[in-house]
């Protein structure tokens, strides 16, 4: 027999609420890091 948890329901609901926004997630935040990425490469390129 199979017993329901009930901390792990709660765990489920309590996910499906929370939106984070992910580092790796497209948007603005994505679009700085990769310019400042993208600027920090074409400074070492430069060097050698």
């Amino acid at each position: 027999m199979h017993k329901e948890r009930r901390w792990m329901t709660s765990l489920a609901k309590e996910a499906a609420k929370t939106k984070l926004e992910m580092p790796w997630a497209r948007g603005p935040r994505r679009e700085a890091f990769v310019a400042k990425r993208a600027s920090q490469n074409t400074g070492r390129a430069a060097r050698a």
